[in-house]
């Protein structure tokens, strides 16, 4: 069994907490064990900005926590990734740095030595897990479903820290998605920002953004976009859901995260999955599930 800390950060908890709910349901389903570490903060991202060597240590005592237990870390935000790994990859670079973050470690009882790696959700599932493990366990198969994948920035850029994929054209999270059985469809739109990091700062550029991403993906023919960070599914759920309110229609395109587009398919039960705590109605997705392959469906 593939053991892994998990690091949720801070909004998933408080905002989107049916992202940790599926997540676990999908990682139990196949065999990763998930430690709750205690004394993890903050990543450290607001403060990445103002105060440098405060986000550096923010993000070195969750390492070190890690560390000492011999796991390495998954996590399911984005942002936390790219902030992690940023940590990560400075640390190991500047053995000067690396002294003055320990040194201020040992009133904690920790220390840093860059033995652990961290992962996010996705990679975990693509490198780790393995496609072929994914897809023996699933007991369905989505049938003319189309989805737009939002790839996000944090996990993409900058490439030679984050390791994540290809940031030009990357593909792991379009195969993850089509071993569901659905269409990840080709968007101009898809490596895109979604406007989550200007909600507050400048709100009509935050929605020009996220409008432009949902009509392009429309335009494309998705059904559903599909997110695995908890601020762009913040913003394409909730500031989605306002716009439409504030316009006085319904017209939006809503997120399913791919926690939950999995484990609908592995038979998971919506409650556990949390669909019904999204803010826009996602409920109609199960009805794409070829009921031929699918021994959970209701007849």
């Amino acid at each position: 069994m593939i053991k892994y800390a998990l690091f949720l950060g801070c909004n998933i908890p408080a905002r989107v907490s049916q992202y940790e709910d599926s997540s676990r349901a999908v990682l139990k389903n196949l065999g990763v064990e998930l430690i709750d570490i205690r004394g993890f903060n903050c990543c450290g991202y607001p403060l990445k900005n103002i105060d440098q060597r405060a986000y550096i240590l923010s993000s070195a005592k969750n390492l070190a926590l890690a560390e000492k237990q011999g796991l390495n870390i998954l996590t399911l935000c984005k942002c936390c990734f790219g902030s992690l790994k940023k940590a990560e990859y400075l640390l190991k670079e500047d053995s000067n740095l690396r002294q003055d973050i320990n040194r201020a470690l040992v009133d904690s009882g920790l220390k840093y030595e860059g033995n652990i790696a961290v992962k996010h959700f996705l990679s975990v599932l693509y490198h780790d897990v393995g496609i072929d493990a994914i897809k023996n366990r699933l007991s369905g198969s989505y049938k003319e479903l189309r989805i737009a994948a939002h790839y996000g920035c944090h996990a993409l850029r900058p490439s030679r820290i984050t390791r994540f994929d290809d940031p030009v054209a990357p593909t792991i999270f379009d195969e993850l998605v089509e071993i569901t059985g659905a269409t990840s469809v080709d968007w101009p739109q898809k490596l895109e920002c979604c406007g989550a990091p200007l909600t507050g700062i400048n709100d009509d550029i935050s929605i020009n953004l996220t409008k432009k991403k949902v009509l392009d993906a429309k335009k494309s023919g998705a059904d559903y976009l599909c997110t695995a960070c908890p601020f762009c599914h913040l913003q394409f759920d909730t500031i989605q859901k306002k716009v439409a309110s504030n316009n006085g229609n319904s017209e939006y395109l809503a997120p399913v995260l791919y926690s939950q587009l999995l484990g609908l398919c592995m038979g998971i039960d919506q409650e556990t999955l949390g669909i019904n705590k999204n803010k826009l109605d996602i409920s109609e997705i199960k009805s794409f599930i070829d009921s031929a392959t699918d021994p959970h469906r209701p007849t």
